[in-house]
């Protein structure tokens, strides 16, 4: 199992290598944060996705809150992905995809994610979701789940709905001004 800090090594080096550093604004860091987990603390049972999307999912598929600050000067919309990079034996797996977010948008509420939204363009997740899809990782040690943001320069329309994590990635190539991200936690059984 990925240990948190190789995780966060790891997505921090794949962020610096394919973009460059991050560049922050006059007015401090460009953050994610959460008013419901801590970087590197367990997330909520609730998180979890419901019990008929799979034999290890033994939640309610409500999505933390997500707040952004500080972004970098000029951004003119936002992506989010939401990735574990401890499923799949390492492979990894994605539980959300979504971009287009206008520049007045500082935050998700709780569970807002977890429904279509005016607030986002849908991608396609791994369950071919367009919205959030909790955690059902298997029993045994905790999964890491890495939420991100990455500020563009992109118009919020600019990208058709849709868009695998892949695809994203891709589409983003010369149009990242800056990231951030934050782990959360999540093991089954729950504590």
């Amino acid at each position: 199992m990925m240990s948190l800090k190789r995780a966060t090594a790891l997505l921090l080096l794949t962020t610096a290598f394919a973009t460059g550093m991050a560049r922050a604004d006059a007015a401090g860091v460009f953050t994610l944060s959460s008013a419901d987990f801590k970087d590197g603390e367990m997330l909520a049972k609730k998180v979890g996705d419901v019990p008929s999307r799979g034999p290890d999912c033994y939640g309610e598929n409500v999505s933390p809150q997500l707040a952004r600050a500080n972004p970098p000067e000029g951004t003119k919309s936002f992506a989010f992905t939401v990735f574990d990079p401890d499923a799949g034996y390492g492979a990894g797996f994605v539980h959300w995809v979504a971009y287009g977010v206008a520049p007045d948008v500082t935050s998700f509420a709780q569970g807002e994610i977890s429904r279509p939204s005016a607030k986002y363009v849908g991608g396609t997740s791994g369950k071919r979701f367009s919205t959030f899809g909790g955690p059902c990782p298997p029993p045994g040690s905790p999964h890491h789940y890495l939420f991100q943001i990455v500020a563009t320069d992109l118009d919020p329309k600019d990208l058709p709905p849709g868009l695998t994590f892949g695809e994203l990635y891709e589409k983003l190539k010369g149009h990242r001004m800056g990231e951030s991200s934050i782990v959360g936690r999540y093991v089954n059984p729950y504590p």
